[in-house]
């Protein structure tokens, strides 16, 4: 990524900058720090310098904000998630810091260009998608608010994989980001943990035969290694920790076994405990994939808990103050095993008895459920839980007594009831429900936009809330304007900047500021100037990526997101081939100039997912080499969607997709950026769409399509998708074009399937919402021929975007669930 940044902070945020002084101290960090002359340094090493000049300030601020929290006995926030999407950290790091003009200027006086060097750093491939850009978000957000907190998470080596396109369909490499090392984080041997899978539980008993402890004997054994990295608050305020796992050998290579000729046997422990650290989500659809991914939720859970033990019992020498001190938060179900750790290690190592370690466990955790999706919410086959973890076996057992006795007690339920409540599923195959147990081990269960965490108390967790009426509540997600408004989109800042002052820079809220100039004319004008260069700059990279070449001057509209059904890429891909149709069949139209840009990752494992990126790659090749349509529309893929490929997309997109089934969508994150940016949103009323409208205007948001209560009344009482397509010609039209083969010639049966699903059931209402969705795009059209309103109405979606600032939502978790003061 490419482009100067424009603003600088109105004050350095740590001391006065000399340039020359900074030049100095970068050729000194390269020399004895690098090991390299100016003279063969390679842009590589000037990163690596420039990245140790400015995180010798951050250590600073990390060692004191650690002290302080030590010295005052703050109750920390621990969040553990198995994604943290950061994203390249130096811009951050560099901004927040109140340094990047000097860093520029230090850097230019040695003929280095910022902009080219920060283009070196990697994406740090510890995520997919919202989740883990959700974590960053808040993580930076809980330094900014002056919140201490431990992100924990997995160090994987190749992460998410990188996505490539072979003839249009998507294929996965190895994501290498730690190739030339990572100048941010900190090794830490001397807190590694031992981890364990597998062996035997015995029952020690005491005198008299009263049950007195469970000992575990593992049969494998791990070492979970920590490497830190400092995540720097705006204007370094305060520094925390992101604490990610390595695996690695007890005993490195077994060296009996080796000398007995055994050479790929010597390294099975090596080559297990790498494993673990070496993918994010493994595939699972095997037994292998199944084991890999629950170890890994394990092996992050159980290091974590010992980490966070071992740190309260040096400060406080007992557990009973843990959840007064410590406030442990699980993003999403994965972690959902560190419950029955946590009681393990209370019990076990501690000696704590059931009752006061249930209890001690309930007020230290809470949960935040992002899905509606059954499968997303996890369950293991209990022989494999029984298999590789079999003391916790025993304690979600214990758990489940004390829960569904509670339960049948409130004669709230009958036997159904129960036996949705119990953690074991015993319908077919016996399956541990991961979901039910992190909610009934956390005093907290949140949902992350007002719609979704209705739903939740009316689907997933229905009969769990009959239990715990006062157990959920809402805590919409939010961004952080920092990366997604100062850092992505630099002219915009720096317009705002002028125009309402820096007030904003500190308070997101002032935005609201910026509504009282969509109506000034010279105002508008200046904004269009910004949006547009952000559109060159896109354009410019799709030239040099793909050698497509796309008209600034032209509506981009983007849909960029990991690539599900539910989030309905198929919708928009089919509106398109309906508007391809109507375009050559009325050329005499006035027809809008319209770049459709796709982005997003498919999982391994998802057919449909995958075979839908090749079903907008074989659409675009026709739809780009069509002399009939004289480039009214174009359609682009861009490949390997991640953090860096959106900080540039977002603020050139003028038409935000956020066209999810509804119900189906958590709350979505991307929404808040591209509206941030100055983007109108086409979506339906699902996730934090709902909230946005309510915030934006109904004048400044175009929803279409079926509520969340009517795709489930559909889904309840059947409706008939093949007379519904039938109704609509041009649906129908552009549904037999893709079956038929026009797009895939070489394979004229490859969609056929794929569209037969629309017909027979369409779960994801794709046809439902198709002629909604087809008016709402023509609404666009009219609203972007007036050229003023449009503008207008962007004006309002950034000026009525700070309410959604993750500062804000870190702020109500420390009130209301944390219980750590702001």
């Amino acid at each position: 990524m490419t482009g100067a940044m424009t603003f600088e902070l109105p004050k350095p945020a740590m001391d006065d900058f000399d340039t020359k002084s900074l030049a100095a101290e970068i050729l000194k960090s390269l020399r004895y720090r690098v090991g390299k002359d100016a003279t063969v340094a390679t842009p590589h090493d000037w990163l690596a310098a420039s990245i140790k000049v400015v995180r010798d300030r951050i250590i600073e601020h990390w060692i004191d904000s650690t002290k302080e929290a030590y010295d005052e006995g703050a109750k920390r926030v621990y969040y553990l998630s198995l994604e943290f999407l950061m994203g390249r950290l130096m811009r951050d790091a560099f901004s927040n810091l109140g340094m990047m003009e000097a860093m520029r200027d230090a850097l230019a006086s040695l003929g280095v260009d910022l902009d080219v060097i920060a283009g070196l750093e990697p994406d740090a491939a510890l995520g997919n998608g919202g989740l883990g850009r959700l974590a960053a978000c808040f993580m930076e957000s809980m330094a900014t608010v002056d919140i201490p907190a431990h992100g924990y998470g997995i160090r994987y080596v190749n992460g998410m994989f990188r996505q490539e396109l072979s003839d249009g369909w998507q294929v996965e490499l190895p994501e290498t980001w730690l190739d030339h090392g990572n100048p941010w984080e900190f090794e830490r041997r001397e807190r590694a943990f031992e981890i364990g899978f597998g062996g035997r539980v015995e029952s020690i008993t005491a005198k008299g035969g009263r049950l007195e402890r469970h000992v575990w004997t593992p049969n494998e054994h791990v070492l979970a290694v920590p490497y830190d990295t400092p995540v720097v608050g705006w204007r370094g305020n305060r520094v925390n920790t992101l604490r990610l796992w390595s695996g690695f050998p007890v005993d490195p290579i077994l060296l009996d076994r080796f000398n007995a000729g055994d050479h790929i046997g010597a390294l099975a422990e090596s080559n297990m405990a790498d494993a673990l650290s070496r993918v994010l989500y493994p595939a699972d659809s095997h037994r292998a994939g199944q084991e890999l991914r629950l170890k890994q939720e394990y092996f992050f859970s159980s290091a974590s808990l010992q980490d966070i033990l071992q740190r309260h019992l040096s400060q406080y020498g007992d557990l009973m103050s843990l959840p007064d001190k410590a406030a442990i938060h699980m993003n999403d179900t994965h972690p959902a095993i560190a419950v029955p750790e946590l009681l393990r290690l209370l019990m076990d190592i501690q000696g704590i008895d059931f009752d006061t370690a249930w209890d001690l466990t309930k007020r230290t955790f809470a949960y935040t459920n992002h899905t509606l999706l059954p499968e997303a919410l996890e369950s293991w086959p209990v022989p494999l839980m029984e298999r590789l973890l079999p003391r916790h076996m025993q304690i979600i057992y214990a758990i489940n007594a004390q829960v569904l006795l509670e339960a049948r007690a409130s004669d709230k339920f009958n036997d159904d009831g129960i036996r949705r409540i119990s953690l074991i599923q015993e319908d077919g195959e016996r399956r541990v429900r991961m979901g039910n147990l992190a909610f009934f081990g956390s005093h907290s269960v949140n949902g992350v936009s007002a719609l979704h965490t209705e739903l939740m108390k009316q689907t997933v967790f229905a009969d769990l809330h009959k239990l715990y009426p006062e157990r959920i509540n809402n805590k919409t997600n939010g961004i952080t304007p920092r990366r997604w408004l100062f850092q992505c989109n630099p002219g915009l800042t720096g317009l705002m900047r002028e125009t309402i002052g820096d007030g904003f820079l500190d308070d997101i809220g002032e935005l609201a500021g910026l509504d009282a100039f969509a109506s000034d004319a010279a105002f508008r004008e200046r904004f269009a100037a910004v949006k547009r260069d952000n559109k060159v700059r896109l354009a410019n990279i799709v030239g040099e990526r793909l050698g497509i070449k796309v008209d600034p001057s032209a509506l981009f509209d983007v849909q960029i997101k990991r690539i599900h059904e539910y989030k309905r890429q198929l919708l928009n891909i089919v509106e398109a081939v309906a508007l391809y149709d109507q375009i050559r069949s009325h050329p005499e139209k006035d027809w809008l100039p319209r770049v459709k840009f796709f982005g997003g990752k498919a999982a391994p494992s998802y057919a449909n997912a995958k075979l839908i990126i090749k079903l907008a790659n074989d659409v675009a090749r026709v739809v780009n080499r069509d002399p009939a349509v004289r480039g009214l529309l174009k359609i682009v893929f861009m490949p390997n969607y991640n953090v860096s490929l959106a900080e540039v997309m977002m603020p050139a997109a003028d038409l935000s997709e956020q066209i999810s089934t509804a119900g189906m969508e958590a709350s979505g994150t991307g929404n808040m950026k591209f509206a941030l940016n100055g983007a109108i949103t086409i979506g339906t009323l699902d996730g934090a769409n709902v909230e946005m409208k309510e915030k934006v205007g109904d004048d400044n948001i175009v929803i279409f399509g079926l509520t969340a209560e009517e795709v489930a009344e559909r889904r309840r009482n059947g409706y008939n998708p093949r007379a519904v397509i039938e109704a609509s010609p041009e649906l129908a039209q552009a549904l037999s074009a893709i079956s038929s083969g026009v797009f895939s010639p070489d394979a004229p049966d490859r969609y056929r399937d794929l569209i037969g699903g629309l017909y027979d059931h369409d779960w994801f209402q794709v046809a439902g919402d198709f002629d909604a969705y087809a008016a709402a795009q023509r609404q666009v059209d009219e609203m972007w021929r007036n050229s003023p309103g449009w503008t207008a109405k962007a004006i309002h979606n950034v000026a009525r975007m700070g309410w959604f600032s993750s500062d804000r939502t870190i702020r109500q978790y420390a009130e209301e669930i944390w219980g750590v003061p702001v």
